[in-house]
């Protein structure tokens, strides 16, 4: 089978291009999947960059989710056919026309979703469930603060919290994302600024700081820090502060930031009785029993289908993910073949 790939060497977006390659036919325990649309995720720039320390060595196709059609099967695949329209991760590949995948991480789509909506939830859905309820020990009405709450994790992370009459804060780097968050149900907004910390009391009034979803770092993690009630968990996921416009990373801006980054000593957490906890997705695609186990816990929840703010082609990827790194844009950029 031919089939069309994104290909390159971590460092520069100008490297990622088209090629047209032989797709060898799935093994015994994998499928063959026609990639009708992908979803673009924050981790997929920093593997371009290789900021990623999952980043693969050499030309590698980027990716980390999608939804399709499984053309063919393994031997010994039983849990799907041929015909059928699945979601699906995988450890990077995704920027293709076709794939080739283990079984286990493809799933039905669900019979009411299209395959946009497919490509927009798993990762999003399993960082925001695994952060906020096996890490973050969610508990009924407790309050949490989201950051990147316009985003794909931020947007179901919100509706989760929610599943437990939690008290949501969410924060955004603009303005015009404030009205989404209405619409979505934070119970507060914060338009992120040198004023954070303040526009944070604030919001909070008399309440306890339970649980925060860090995605942003520098200061802004500082400060979330700083006002954790005791027993408070902070969940970091990512690091946006270092994503910057442009094909390649700025790296004197890098360093910097490195450099001047937070630095919260262990020690000081029995004092306060808090907890700083990260954890990379990449850790969980590794333990698929799990993964399922997750997504059960999930389907109970019955959460709402996921928010597609914006679609590109195949041909306009690169295009899309300027948009990416421009902050702009609000809820899931998918590709569509």
């Amino acid at each position: 089978m031919k089939r069309r790939a994104y290909k390159l060497k971590a460092g520069n977006v100008k490297n990622l291009k088209v090629r047209e390659e032989d797709l060898a036919d799935p093994a015994d325990n994998e499928v063959t999947i026609a990639i009708k649309t992908i979803g673009l995720n924050f981790a997929d720039l920093f593997a371009i960059w290789g900021l990623y320390s999952a980043t693969p060595k050499g030309e590698f196709v980027p990716g980390l989710e999608y939804a399709g059609i499984v053309e063919k099967i393994g031997k010994n695949v039983t849990n799907v056919k041929e015909g059928d329209q699945i979601m699906g991760i995988t450890r990077f590949g995704a920027y293709a026309s076709h794939l080739n995948i283990d079984s286990r991480y493809v799933l039905p789509l669900p019979a009411s979703w299209n395959f946009e909506e497919g490509a927009a939830y798993l990762v999003q859905v399993l960082t925001a469930h695994y952060g906020l309820l096996h890490l973050g020990n969610l508990q009924k009405e407790q309050t949490v603060l989201i950051h990147s709450a316009a985003g794909g994790v931020g947007i179901l992370a919100n509706r989760i919290a929610k599943k437990y009459d939690a008290f949501t804060i969410g924060t955004v780097g603009s303005p015009a994302k404030v009205d989404f968050l209405k619409k979505e149900g934070y119970d507060r907004t914060i338009v992120r600024s040198s004023n954070f910390g303040n526009d944070l009391k604030s919001s909070l009034g008399d309440r306890d700081l339970n649980l925060i979803m860090e995605c942003i770092g520098g200061k802004v993690l500082s400060e979330g820090y700083k006002q954790l009630a005791p027993q408070g968990r902070m969940i970091v996921y990512g690091s946006a502060r270092y994503a910057t416009p442009g094909n390649r990373p700025n790296y004197f801006k890098l360093i910097y930031q490195f450099l001047t980054r937070p630095k919260i000593d262990p020690q000081g957490m029995t004092n306060l009785n808090t907890a700083v906890l990260g954890f990379n997705l990449i850790w969980l695609y590794e333990k698929a029993e799990l993964m399922h186990e997750i997504l059960k816990e999930i389907e109970v929840l019955q959460i709402e289908k996921p928010h597609i703010g914006h679609r590109f082609t195949f041909e306009e990827l690169p295009d899309a993910l300027k948009l990416f790194q421009s902050g702009k844009t609000i809820g899931k950029v998918v590709i569509n073949l």
